[in-house]
């Protein structure tokens, strides 16, 4: 079913309208278009949790401008899909290069829109990557940032069937059989710990970039870095939210988003402290890279400190906070 030109005019498609919207806002600084682009009620799930309406992606987005003047996101990848005749779901990849105080990072959010507004979006910062490049103490940093938790969509259980119908609504069933296999691999081996299966499903030669701005080859590095993310939390599982995929020769062939949130406690490894046994919520949002049948790539974006300010409040040793989340 063809796209209604509505969903994203005037651009020449969704990957044009992402890519220009966002330039027009971060780097020309149009912040006020935010108020065009965004419905007034707009729901916006974070790293912190969900926020409800127009007015707080407009100071949110004033404060890190402000903060970061130089700061230049590009993207580097845009995975569009149709949700019906005049909406369509992009993840949208962002690289983000600051030249004054030499930080690089990734963004990837995740946007619903109808006819070419911005209806709930899902968005994550690897805010880790800032931290460490800047010199500064994600525990302190994580100390001062709130998480409000989730509402709306995010508290109702995962879709049964994410394939047919995710978070953002009913998908087109396109190239179900490499959708399918990122879902097998994200059951077999993210949740069943099957961590000797990485080599069914990826080439030898596989890159993963996740959070840091670290990058890991080969399979044993992508063990150790699975590893590396579960140790604090053994018990959790992977929900998978959404998924959409899309076919360009731009971003070197098919690409498999998914929308994820890992559940688990604090009950393992102490990376962040004395242990709490509470509760940890981690929204995350991975693409991959498909070629032949196979993973080759992966960009794995989830929020660091937002798992430590998780920790630090129900231990309760956060102080006060900017309300603002977005």
């Amino acid at each position: 079913m063809p796209l209604d030109p509505i969903a994203y005019k005037p651009y020449a498609d969704p990957d044009d309208f992402i890519r220009e919207v966002t330039d027009l806002i971060w780097v020309d600084r149009a912040i006020g278009h935010i108020y065009e682009n965004y419905e007034p009620d707009a729901i916006v799930h974070g790293s912190y949790g969900t926020s409800v309406g127009v007015e707080e992606v407009v100071q949110g987005s004033l404060m890190r401008i402000s903060a970061t003047p130089d700061r230049v996101g590009q993207a580097e990848d845009v995975v569009w899909e149709a949700r019906g005749e005049d909406a369509f779901l992009s993840s949208h990849l962002v690289l983000s290069v600051d030249q004054s105080t030499d930080f690089i990072s990734r963004t990837i959010a995740n946007c619903l829109y109808r006819r070419g507004r911005m209806v709930e979006e899902w968005v994550v910062r690897d805010s880790l990557a800032i931290c460490q490049q800047l010199g500064q103490d994600p525990d302190e940093v994580a100390r001062v940032k709130p998480f409000i938790g989730y509402s709306g969509s995010m508290t109702e259980p995962a879709p049964q069937n994410v394939l047919a119908v995710g978070d953002s609504g009913e998908r087109p069933d396109e190239y179900r059989a490499e959708a399918q296999m990122v879902l097998e691999f994200i059951d077999r081996v993210w949740n069943r710990r099957d961590l000797n299966a990485v080599e069914h499903y990826w080439i030898r030669d596989l890159v993963l970039h996740t959070i840091g701005y670290r990058t890991f080859t080969r399979p044993e590095g992508y063990r150790r870095a699975l590893l590396k993310m579960l140790q604090p939390f053994p018990g959790g599982r992977f929900e998978v939210r959404d998924v959409q995929t899309h076919y360009a020769v731009r971003y070197a062939g098919l690409r498999v988003a998914v929308t994820w949130v890992y559940k688990g406690d604090y009950n393992g490894a102490d990376d962040f402290g004395p242990l709490t046994g509470t509760p940890v919520e981690i929204l995350g949002v991975s693409q991959f890279l498909v070629q032949d049948g196979r993973l080759v790539r992966e960009v794995r974006v989830y929020d660091e400190i937002a798992v430590r300010s998780q920790i630090h409040n129900r231990r309760g040793d956060s102080t006060y906070a900017s309300t603002n989340i977005y």
